[in-house]
């Protein structure tokens, strides 16, 4: 019965290659994520974040938060995590962030969305059977405000490898 249900299983791909991204496109990425007071608390300690500001909410009271701080590279993660099926998800060397801008604190609570625009994609000088795609990605609050904006770059493979 088993080999009956491989036989008819078919291979869904999933994830883009480089030539189907296209300078100015823009991906507004699925759904968003609520971010929790239990989420923000367990990362901070985790990562060993121990800014008062992200987990004790008297200290964040007194410095005029109305509720601890999230944690910024929590907010960072989860726009770059939630970017991956539209951008990156085939694989690929990640190669880096530039200019990563926090606009903003946020809450717990706060349902984090976002979208990336290809901003270049370029064939790699030193490994022609991939590009270098470069995306602008922001995470916005559910007001639509920007929390935090960043660009990102991936080697990606080509379609045409064998080709180029």
């Amino acid at each position: 019965m088993t080999q009956h249900i491989r036989q008819r299983a078919k291979l869904w791909p999933k994830g883009r290659l480089f030539e189907d991204f296209e300078v100015g496109k823009t991906f507004a990425h699925h759904w968003g994520r609520t971010i929790t007071e239990s989420e923000t608390l367990l990362f901070t300690t985790l990562t060993l974040s121990y800014n008062p500001l992200y987990f004790n909410r008297a200290f964040a009271n007194a410095h005029g938060h109305p509720d601890i701080v999230v944690n910024p590279q929590l907010i960072f993660n989860t726009v770059l995590g939630l970017s991956v099926e539209d951008c990156s998800e085939i694989g690929g060397p990640f190669l880096g962030v530039y200019g990563l801008k926090y606009h903003r604190q946020v809450y717990p609570g706060v349902t984090i969305t976002a979208s990336s625009k290809t901003t270049e994609a370029r064939i790699s000088s030193s490994n022609p059977a991939n590009g270098i795609v470069t995306w602008e990605s922001e995470g916005l609050d559910e007001n639509g405000e920007v929390v935090v904006s960043f660009r990102r770059s991936n080697l990606i493979r080509l379609r045409a490898a064998g080709e180029a």
